[in-house]
């Protein structure tokens, strides 16, 4: 079975646009979402979002297609303080193609080490992203 998984390679346009996002000054909520391109196996740029809610961000995303988001977020902690943390989800819902699923979930480790990412998070059904789901998972990296 483990011959046929399939690993992306990332596009090196999004690897430099990633690199940036992540020294990014700006203090709003961010997204860059990436999609693989099947036919050259590669992760690549699928949009970018500039100051949009988990809510907003749900609604741009495919229903029935994998999705890998970066996502720029700022977290008001209950003590005031305020953080940035940038993370991984991968959009993999109920309903995809299971060699598309497998192609995505074949490349999410190789994509997150290249971002160099550790809050990463997994949504079966792009409804559950929310702020509310979002802080909840912020909530473990207190």
């Amino acid at each position: 079975m483990s011959e046929s998984l399939v690993v992306c390679d990332v596009d090196e346009d999004l690897v430099k646009k990633l690199r940036e996002f992540r020294f990014r000054k700006a203090t709003n909520n961010a997204a860059i979402v990436m999609k693989i391109d099947k036919d050259k196996q590669l992760v690549i740029l699928d949009e970018e979002h500039e100051d949009i809610s988990p809510d907003d961000l749900k609604d741009e995303l495919p229903e029935r297609q994998p999705r890998f988001i970066v996502y720029s977020y700022k977290y008001q902690h209950d003590d005031g303080r305020v953080s940035y943390p940038l993370c991984f989800i991968f959009s993999s819902p109920v309903g995809c193609r299971p060699e598309q699923q497998m192609m995505y979930a074949g490349s999410k480790n190789k994509l997150v080490q290249t971002v160099e990412l550790t809050k990463v998070f997994e949504i079966r059904n792009t409804e559950d992203l929310t702020e509310e789901w979002l802080r909840e998972k912020l909530g473990f990296f207190r």
